[in-house]
C-alpha cells in the first residue's frame, strides 16, 4: 500500500477511470481532470493540500501537455510530473524531460509500469524530506550557541551585527579577549545569505608565520620538505562562506599583503604555487588591539586596515556590562550541569553577589571557566561562594570580608558540634562529614580552645 495524493490529467475518460480505480485500490487519494485548464485552476487555488505526483497526458485538445508542464513548473516547482505519451509522441515526451518532467511512460501501459514509477517517485520524496531534516539538524548544530545578554551596551553591538549580516561587507570586531568576538562572527555568518556554506575560524596569534601562511592558503605538492601532497587552505575551504580571522593584529606584514590581495582581487596563491586561484569569501576579522594605533606605529598596513574597517563592531568588556553577569552565570551553570549530568538548581545569593562584584579581567570566557569549575566541584544542588576561585590580590575589600565571614561561620559551626558531642573529636568529625585529620587541622587553623578537654578518639 502507498500513501499520498496523485493528480491525473488526461482527456480520455476511460484512461482517467482506469488510473483512479487502480491508484485508489492501493490506498492513494486521486484528483482527475479532463483538460489542462481545469488542472491549472486547481493548482492555482492550492485546493486539497500538496499532491505527491502529477500524471500528465502529453496530447490534449485545449492546452497540450508541454504547455501545461511549463505552467505547472511555475505554480508547483517541486511537484514531480510523469508524462503519459502514445508511441507516436515520444519526441514530445523527451522534450518534456528536458523541461523538468521526472519520467515518461508510453501508452498503453500495464499497471505494474505505473506502480514502478510511482514507487520511485515516492521514495525520492522521502529522501528529499530526510535530506531537508538532516540539513536543518546540521544547521542547528553548526549555528552559534545562545547569545545571552540583557545590557543595552551589548544589545547595540548585537543589533548592529544583525543589521550588517545580510551585506557582503568585510567586518572588523574589536574587543578584549573573551568578550565573545567569535560568537558575534558566527551570528554574522548564520544571519547572512552565506549561511548554507562553511564558517571557518583561525587564530592568527596561535601559529608561526610559516604555519599560518600554509593554514590560510594551502600548499602545492613539494612546496617544502614534508609536503608530499597538495593541501587546501582555509581561504579555499571557505569558498562561498565566511572566514573568521581572530587576532589579525598579530599577523606579519608579509601575510597582511596576501590577505589584502584576497580582499581586493578575490584571488590567492597556495604556498609553492605559480598560478592564482579565484575565491569568493566574506572576511570577518577580530582583534584586541587598537588597529589605528598599530597603523600609526607602522605595525599594520594602512590599506588593509581601511579594507577591514568598512564596518566595526565594538564589544564591551564584561565589567562594563555588569547586568549581564547574572544571566550569563545562570546560563553556564545550567549548560554545564546538563552536560555533566548533575542536579544543579541554581546559584545562591552570596555566590551571585561575589560574581557581580568581581572585575572579570578575562571577561565572559573567565566567567564560563569559573562556572564550569564550580559545577564540577559542587556536591549539593546549588553553587555556593566557596566554589568560586575569585579571591586574589585584586579582590575587592567587600569580597575579602565575605571570605572572612565564611571562615567565621565555619569556626562557629565546628565549635557548636563539638559542644553537642561533649568535645568528642571522632563523633564531631563524623557529624561534620569530614575525617578526623581534617577536624584537627581546622581546630589548629582557627586556634580553637576546647573547653573541658576533648576526647582524643
Amino acid at each position: 500500500m502507498f500513501e499520498g495524493k496523485i493528480i491525473i490529467c488526461d482527456d480520455e475518460e476511460e484512461m482517467r477511470r482506469y488510473l483512479k480505480r487502480m491508484l485508489q485500490s492501493y490506498g492513494l487519494a486521486t484528483e482527475a481532470f479532463g483538460d489542462g485548464a481545469g488542472l491549472l485552476r486547481y493548482l492555482e487555488k492550492s485546493e486539497g493540500g500538496e499532491p505527491n505526483l502529477l500524471l500528465l497526458d502529453v496530447r490534449m485538445p485545449d492546452l497540450d501537455g508541454i504547455e501545461v508542464l511549463k505552467r505547472v513548473r511555475q505554480l508547483r516547482p517541486g511537484l514531480p510530473v510523469v508524462i503519459m505519451s502514445a508511441f507516436g509522441t515520444i519526441d514530445s515526451a523527451v522534450e518534456a524531460i528536458k523541461l523538468g518532467a521526472y519520467d515518461y511512460i508510453t501508452k498503453p501501459f500495464p499497471k505494474e509500469k505505473v506502480l514502478g514509477v510511482l514507487e520511485k517517485v515516492l521514495e525520492r520524496e522521502v529522501l528529499i524530506k530526510e535530506n531537508l531534516v538532516l540539513k536543518e539538524e546540521l544547521s542547528r548544530q553548526s549555528a552559534p550557541g545562545d547569545i545571552v545578554f540583557s545590557s543595552g551596551k551589548f544589545r547595540e553591538a548585537y543589533q548592529l551585527a544583525l543589521q550588517v549580516a545580510k551585506s557582503n561587507a568585510n567586518i572588523l570586531i574589536q574587543g578584549e579577549s573573551g568578550t565573545g568576538k567569535e560568537l558575534i562572527a558566527k551570528a554574522l555568518h548564520y544571519h547572512s545569505p552565506r549561511r548554507g556554506r562553511r564558517f571557518l575560524s583561525l587564530n592568527c596569534a596561535a601559529l608561526t608565520e610559516t604555519l599560518l601562511e600554509s593554514q590560510l592558503f594551502g600548499h602545492v605538492r613539494g612546496a617544502f620538505t614534508g609536503a608530499i601532497s597538495a593541501k587546501k587552505g582555509l581561504v579555499e575551504e571557505a569558498e562561498g562562506g565566511t572566514l573568521f580571522m581572530d587576532e589579525i593584529g598579530d599577523m606579519s606584514g608579509a601575510l597582511q599583503s596576501k590577505i589584502l590581495r584576497v580582499i581586493q582581487e578575490r584571488e590567492f596563491m597556495p604556498v609553492g604555487g605559480t598560478k592564482s586561484r579565484s575565491v569568493d569569501i566574506r572576511l570577518v576579522a577580530a582583534t584586541n588591539k587598537t588597529l589605528s594605533r598599530e597603523v600609526s606605529e607602522g605595525r599594520f598596513r594602512e590599506d588593509l586596515f581601511y579594507r577591514l574597517n568598512v564596518i566595526t563592531i565594538a564589544l564591551p568588556a564584561l565589567r562594563e556590562r555588569k547586568e549581564d553577569i547574572e544571566p550569563l552565570a545562570r546560563h553556564f551553570a545550567r549548560a554545564f550541569a546538563r552536560s555533566l549530568g548533575k542536579e544543579i538548581t541554581g546559584i545562591d545569593d552570596r555566590a551571585m553577589k561575589a560574581l557581580a562584584a568581581y572585575d572579570w579581567p578575562g571577561n565572559v570566557r573567565e566567567l564560563e571557566n569559573v562556572l564550569e569549575r564550580a559545577v564540577i566541584l559542587a556536591r549539593g544542588e546549588r553553587i555556593t561562594v566557596d566554589l568560586l576561585p575569585l579571591w586574589g590580590a585584586d579582590t575587592p575589600a567587600t569580597l575579602r570580608s565575605e571570605v572572612t565571614s565564611l571562615e567565621q561561620v565555619e569556626r562557629e559551626h565546628i565549635a557548636r558540634v563539638l559542644r553537642r558531642t561533649g568535645y568528642h573529636k571522632s563523633r564531631t568529625a563524623e557529624l561534620l562529614g569530614i575525617c578526623r585529620r581534617t577536624l584537627d587541622r581546622k581546630i589548629a587553623e582557627y586556634d580553637m580552645v576546647l573547653s573541658g578537654g576533648a576526647a582524643d578518639v
